[in-house]
């Protein structure tokens, strides 16, 4: 008897699929733009100064590798709840509060799971595109998924189809935002567009979840939480999830939090309790170890500062890389086709590049993209946007 004889397999991850395609293309000029993660001028992936200076304090003074506890590290999450809402936030006090997750894709599962258990019947919205792992995650856990429009087909931001759609979702759902850098599109809400929405959230009694991974990578550090701060300071209840692997480089470490928002002390340790019960059946305690550089970086002014100038010089490299690009298309008479890419924000962009013209880039010219033309700026090599650029107009003419 085969217990497994009935078990089918699934389709590899498309994303990290392109991982491997990448590694066993012997094209020496070819261009990793699948994958994620902030790449140097020398094409690596580098741990940050600060980082370094923090784990080294943390070989020396470190005394246990014993349990962290089922909300994680107490400083870590007191202060990149600082870090999110703002030092000087009210809520600080005793309306808002941080459980460590592994990594921000933990904190969604978190959110999702705590939402099945704790607000059953409520379905969950999500932008049309989104993070393709919002999908999963949140019908994983069994939840209701709804979509509402936010990048059409003709790679333009819909605000007012956004709006009329949110305004028709059933009273109490829960609806999906992201903070900034939109995963996948780069297209970001205005500071008018978020007032707008929050009046629909506030009309239709929804529960705003906002996804936060790019904090810093957009206009700003401070910048970038701006969504964030105007609904908890206009909400009673939020929901947020943070992570840390792009703005600290702790990709590998797993780092990253749900912070709860709630209206009293009272209820938000009650929803503390439900979120100590759902951890312990998923992974029980949080790593430690990128909790603890986060801590130890955030909690020293010297580390702090030197961390923000590095957040800040990979978001001005990636706003340097998306201009360059676009100005490299200008000779092939494709820089307006392609400005948008100068509006967007973060790591990706949705570059209106057909999934035909992806697979052409790929198979003819070594260039690696997911299908739905979603690029990764911060994998672009300066020295090389030339040979892009040829590339793309080679695919488009």
């Amino acid at each position: 008897m085969s217990h497994f004889h009935s078990i089918a397999r699934v389709p590899g991850d498309p994303i990290l699929g392109l991982i491997d395609a990448y590694r066993a293309d012997g094209n020496p000029a070819k261009l990793d733009l699948g994958v994620g993660v902030y790449k140097d001028a020398q094409g690596l992936t580098p741990i940050p100064c600060a980082v370094k200076l923090a784990e080294q304090r943390l070989v020396e003074g470190e005394t246990t590798k014993s349990y962290i506890g089922g909300h994680g590290d107490a400083l870590f999450a007191s202060l990149l709840t600082q870090l999110v809402l703002g030092a000087d936030s009210p809520l600080l006090t005793e309306r808002a509060a941080a459980t460590q997750t592994p990594g921000g894709t933990g904190a969604l599962r978190l959110a999702a799971d705590f939402i099945a258990r704790c607000l059953p019947s409520r379905g969950i919205w999500l932008s049309d595109p989104t993070w393709p792992i919002h999908e999963s995650i949140f019908a994983a856990a069994g939840l209701r998924v709804g979509h509402y429009p936010y990048v059409g087909t003709d790679n333009q931001l819909q605000v007012e189809a956004m709006l009329a759609a949110l305004s028709h979702v059933p009273k109490g759902d829960v609806v999906l935002l992201h903070a900034c850098c939109h995963n996948p599109t780069g297209f970001d809400l205005s500071a008018d567009d978020w007032r707008r929405v929050l009046e629909v959230v506030k009309a239709r009694e929804l529960l705003p979840l906002i996804d936060f991974a790019y904090q810093g990578f957009g206009d700003g550090l401070e910048q970038d939480a701006f969504a964030v701060r105007l609904f908890a300071a206009e909400l009673p209840e939020l929901l947020i999830t943070s992570s840390c692997s792009k703005n600290f480089g702790l990709y590998r470490e797993r780092t990253g939090a749900l912070i709860v928002c709630a209206e009293t002390a009272t209820k938000l340790q009650d929803v503390r309790s439900q979120l100590a019960f759902i951890a312990r059946n998923l992974w029980s305690t949080p790593p430690a170890h990128g909790a603890a550089v986060v801590a130890s970086i955030l909690a020293d002014n010297e580390l702090k500062r030197l961390w923000m100038d590095e957040v800040e010089a990979m978001r001005q490299r990636i706003a340097s890389l998306r201009a360059g690009l676009v100005e490299a298309l200008q000779p092939h008479g494709l820089s307006e086709r392609f400005a948008h890419i100068t509006q967007q924000r973060g790591m990706f962009s949705y570059t209106g590049l057909s999934p035909t013209q992806v697979q052409r880039l790929r198979e003819d010219f070594s260039v690696y993209m997911v299908g739905s033309g979603r690029a990764n700026m911060a994998g672009l090599d300066a020295n090389r946007l030339d040979q892009l650029a040829s590339a793309i107009a080679r695919v488009c003419h």
